[in-house]
């Protein structure tokens, strides 16, 4: 459960900048995508943080979205070889995913700190 002792800070702007939930301040991230076992902060045991395949199902609607919408509107407008097309929207799709993945999964953790989300966890 949310601790008492520090106001409630916005999942969406924690997640987004990789900080605690809790506190705001410490690291959330260990690594690119591993999060951090404690925050150096305020002490957060982060052992909660799973946010399992949540980022991926978010990335993969905005991701396609964005590369579906563009590619067919490059398409339409230019009408480029396929090889052209594969050529700009593949590592584009890589690119994107890979830059949304952290601050989704940030999102998700702090989403799960916020509503006192365990997994398998029944009161």
């Amino acid at each position: 459960m949310p601790d008492q002792k520090f106001p409630p800070l916005s999942p969406i702007t924690t997640g987004l900048k990789g900080r605690c939930p809790r506190c705001g301040e410490g690291l959330l991230f260990a690594g690119f995508l591993k999060p951090a076992s404690t925050c150096e902060s305020c002490g957060l045991d982060l052992g909660f943080a799973d946010s399992g395949d949540g980022p991926a199902i978010f990335i993969i609607a905005i991701v396609g979205l964005i590369v579906v919408t563009l590619a067919m509107i490059v398409e339409t407008l230019f009408h480029p070889p396929v090889l052209v097309q594969f050529a700009i929207w593949i590592p584009m799709t890589i690119i994107l995913s890979i830059a949304l993945l952290r601050p989704f999964k940030g999102i998700m953790i702090a989403l799960q700190y916020r509503n006192d989300a365990r997994e398998g966890k029944i009161d």
